[in-house]
């Protein structure tokens, strides 16, 4: 949810979906980052670089967890889940369908979801203001934060179950990939940019933090 107008927010946020489901949401205040992997990373991709100094002047809301099965089915109605549970994350969507998610979440709530951006999603990631610059989203060991290809068994796994990052959010590291909302896919920048929302061309949609199938690089 972005951005927060409350002057006084509160840490989490739960929003009721039904009279047996919430939503956690964190609070994320806006700031000033450096976006993409540093110089001397040698865990990082090409396209990571070049890092890049980002500002998000709003503060905005984010998901503690990502979207159950549980959560998925209250709103949509299916399951397009390759393995079921209700406190598994929700999987094997394609960007349109999170897109639709998001549009009946904002009917039967009144409120204004999106997904992130991948500039609020790293962010978040990284920890906001509150980030200690952890390799992963919470730690820089892996095993503590993430499910990805050494521990996962091959299967996703209920959200919440490892350690969460400095804001409290789970799962931004592993288990799985998660949507953001950027208009287009694109290269970085060496150029600060403010509120940035991606490509307004493009052939792909952006993707982040790995998943139960992920060599840990790619968390």
């Amino acid at each position: 949810i972005r951005p927060v107008y409350n002057e006084t927010p509160e840490p989490c946020l739960i929003v009721k979906v039904n009279d047996t489901l919430s939503i956690n949401m964190v609070y994320v205040e806006g700031g000033t980052f450096t976006m993409g992997a540093m110089e001397g990373d040698t865990q990082a991709n090409a396209n990571e670089k070049p890092a890049h100094e980002v500002t998000l002047t709003y503060d905005y809301y984010i998901g503690q967890t990502e979207v159950t099965q549980h959560l998925w089915k209250a709103v949509m109605g299916y399951n397009p889940s390759t393995r079921i549970g209700d406190n598994l994350p929700v999987n094997n969507v394609l960007w349109g369908e999170a897109q639709a998610f998001v549009y009946k979440l904002n009917q039967i709530t009144g409120l204004s979801f999106d997904l992130p951006t991948e500039a609020e999603w790293e962010y978040a990631a990284r920890g906001g203001k509150k980030s200690k610059g952890y390799l992963y989203a919470g730690s820089n060991k892996v095993d503590e934060v993430a499910w990805y290809n050494s521990n996962s068994g091959g299967v996703t796994h209920p959200v919440a179950q490892k350690m969460p990052n400095e804001l409290g959010i789970y799962d931004m590291s592993g288990n799985v990939w998660e949507w953001c909302s950027d208009y287009w896919y694109g290269e970085y920048s060496s150029s600060s940019q403010t509120n940035l929302t991606g490509p307004t061309s493009g052939s792909r949609r952006v993707l982040r933090g790995g998943s139960w199938g992920s060599i840990a690089r790619l968390c």
